[in-house]
């Protein structure tokens, strides 16, 4: 028999972060806005790895998550995962190029044989790099938490992130395989249109909240992947519990993105896509497979210029959030977050503003 969950479960936009009183001064006495610590610093369940950086992580996406926005992301503290579809020459190359930016990088992989033969050469040639990123679009499968155990026995000291997933008995289930770094997201994603093809997904921020908690019980640790529209969102995210946040669409569009500017009507775009859209699959797998659906989208984004200029505005956005709640430091933020529920957010009567 069917069942129907009958508790609500919320997404971003149904939510706005309570302001706290706090015994921090204002901002205007001691610049506090730029004194918050974004810094995380983490020691993983599994891999006994450490890391310390702000935990904000591009997805492994061809449109984002490159060695290009890698050096720019890492400039600022922030994290990459690199999409699978580079060669092992052009890992090498990179790598020998930029030597002390390979601590804030993961490597990509799926669960098929060559995956997991590439992913073997790409580590063995570089040793530095300590993140693997096992990603699939449905983390449910028996095959999946046993090529997790897989990969967790031939790597034993590397930081095992995987996923998706979207409650807290597969996060479980995920790290006691051996991941450490758990994604949590199914459809939220801007381009991702499972939930349109298969009528399967689940809130986002209550999907972090319940994995959050399941993780955190067992000493994992989840990344939130998806959904994020805005720095309000990200901030969402970690007020939720999330350890990290990976971003797709808020960092595409930008002059470090691939691809060329494209001009209609006057307005300045770059293309993207997701990696199950049909776009991505004719790129890299020669179409879409006669046994599946195409489960993305390809857009084109308004052209956004430097990308730096939308980190610094997430970065901004984050220690701003902490002194309305009165946390000097993100790792404060999810202790000191109470959610309103609203039926509204932003006053559009002048049009969406950017």
């Amino acid at each position: 028999m069917p069942r129907i969950d009958n508790d609500i479960k919320l997404d971003f936009k149904d939510v706005l972060l309570r302001p706290k009183r706090s015994t921090l001064k204002s901002r205007s006495e001691v610049h506090l806005w730029e004194s918050v610590d974004l810094l995380r610093s983490y020691v993983f369940r599994n891999s006994k790895q450490s890391y310390n950086g702000i935990p904000v992580i591009a997805a492994n996406m061809d449109t984002v998550g490159t060695f290009t926005i890698a050096k720019e992301l890492a400039a600022n503290g922030l994290f990459t995962t690199i999409h699978k579809h580079y060669s092992l020459d052009a890992w090498k190359e990179f790598a020998e190029q930029n030597p002390k930016i390979l601590e804030n990088i993961a490597v990509s992989a799926g669960t098929g044989q060559g995956d997991f033969d590439k992913l073997k050469n790409i580590l063995e040639a570089i040793p530095a790099i300590k993140f693997i990123c096992l990603d699939v679009a449905n983390g449910y499968s028996e095959m999946f938490v046993q090529h997790v155990k897989g990969v967790r026995d031939h790597f034993p000291n590397h930081t095992i992130m995987a996923g998706n997933v979207v409650t807290g008995e597969m996060v479980e289930e995920l790290i006691l395989a051996g991941a450490d770094i758990i994604k949590v997201g199914i459809g939220p994603g801007s381009v991702c249109t499972t939930r349109k093809k298969t009528g399967v997904g689940y809130p986002q921020l209550s999907a972090v909240i319940e994995c959050a908690d399941a993780a955190h019980g067992l000493g994992g640790h989840i990344i939130s992947d998806g959904g994020c529209t805005c720095p309000g969102d990200i901030v969402k995210a970690f007020g939720a519990g999330a350890d990290f946040v990976m971003l797709g669409g808020m960092l595409a569009g930008h002059d470090q993105c691939p691809g060329d500017v494209i001009e209609k009507a006057g307005k300045k775009m770059k293309l993207f896509y997701g990696m199950s859209s049909a776009t991505a699959m004719n790129k890299h797998s020669g179409g879409v497979a006669e046994y599946r659906a195409s489960e993305g989208k390809t857009v084109e984004v308004p052209y956004r210029g430097d990308i730096n200029s939308t980190v610094l505005d997430i970065l901004g956005g984050l220690r701003s959030a902490c002194t309305y709640v009165g946390a000097g430091k993100l790792k404060e933020l999810s202790k000191r977050t109470t959610f309103i529920r609203v039926t509204q957010q932003l006053n559009n009567v002048y049009g969406n503003s950017t």
